[in-house]
């Protein structure tokens, strides 16, 4: 369920993450949803960022490229839901990962033209080139150190054309511990759909704050600080007031006296849908190999509470739901 506003049109059909590992939702790593590491700008941003928050302290500096941006980040997101269904599916992974260039574009919602080649390239660029100083814990260790989002990239083949067709990526340790310790959070599929750069890290911090929580309530200071906007705070608090009436996907937000924001889930998990035990989620492993047991359960969840199904049998109800899920 999404707010009503309107999104980017779905280019490729719906079957967002549809590639190298079937069924993987999208997933973001927890420590750069907290923080504003990405840029918001649409243009080349030069700036160092000075961000310290709570006993966080970070510096991003940019490379003559700019920023990576939070378009950019999609590739990230990609690689981490990638690595994701993997350990969920019991696969072995690594920090590098081989990716198919056209799979990456589909599953983010990008263009897929000649252009869209362009762009990806280009991101790959702005990724490795940012560099991070940080304290931010990930996996349960804290420590103060610089990397890159991204450690290498390379394309591995290419067309007669000049697009490429695969690529090499290899994430920092930082990253790829998060992913170890499951410092992530699944994002809706319309999160690639979002048009402007402050929605997507509008939702990102709702998705972080609001949890499993009815709403979030936070005071525009704050949430102009959180978000990384270099705008005034006037005009930042113009932006928000144009996204009451749309609001973000899963999410609806309210104005309140005091400069608050209050962010309510449109959809709200009902806690009498019970929760299923590791025997019935080994059984949907083997009914549905490579997917995320996990997103499906969260997935059945939802639309049994949307629903109002009646649910005597509520495993052999769930079992039954995927098997029809995955032949769709």
């Amino acid at each position: 369920m999404t707010g009503s506003g309107s999104l980017m049109p779905d280019r490729h059909g719906g079957d967002f993450f549809i590639a190298d590992i079937f069924g993987a939702s999208p997933k973001d790593d927890l420590g750069s949803m907290e923080h504003p590491i990405f840029s918001l700008a649409t243009r080349p941003d030069r700036r160092i960022l000075q961000y310290t928050h709570n006993g966080t302290e970070i510096t991003v500096t940019p490379s003559v490229r700019g920023r990576a941006t939070l378009f950019d980040k999609d590739i990230i997101i990609y690689c981490v839901s990638q690595l994701v269904a993997a350990l969920n599916a019991g696969r072995e992974i690594s920090r590098t990962l081989r990716l198919t260039a056209h799979d990456l574009l589909v599953a983010t919602n990008r263009d897929t033209s000649g252009d869209g080649y362009v762009r990806l390239r280009e991101a790959f660029e702005r990724l490795a080139g940012t560099r991070i100083t940080t304290n931010i814990e990930t996996g349960g260790i804290e420590t103060t150190r610089g990397f890159g989002l991204i450690e290498a990239w390379e394309i591995v083949r290419r067309t007669r054309g000049g697009r490429m067709i695969s690529v090499s990526v290899t994430l920092s340790e930082w990253l790829y511990r998060a992913v170890l310790a499951r410092s992530v959070l699944t994002l809706s599929r319309d999160y690639f759909r979002l048009r402007k750069p402050l929605e997507r890290r509008l939702y990102e911090l709702v998705r972080k704050h609001c949890g499993r929580q009815a709403s979030w309530t936070v005071s525009v200071t704050v949430l102009h600080k959180k978000s990384g906007s270099t705008a005034p705070l006037r005009v930042f608090r113009a932006n928000v007031r144009k996204m009451l009436e749309k609001g973000l996907p899963d999410y609806a937000l309210v104005e309140e006296p005091g400069d608050l924001i209050r962010f309510e889930r449109i959809r709200v998990i009902d806690d009498a849908v019970p929760r299923f035990g590791p025997d019935i989620l080994d059984e949907i492993r083997m009914i549905a190999p490579g997917w995320d047991v996990y997103a499906l359960e969260a997935e059945w969840r939802a639309w049994a509470t949307e629903t109002g199904a009646r649910l005597s049998k509520p495993d052999r109800a769930f079992v039954a739901w995927v098997k029809g899920r995955i032949t769709r």
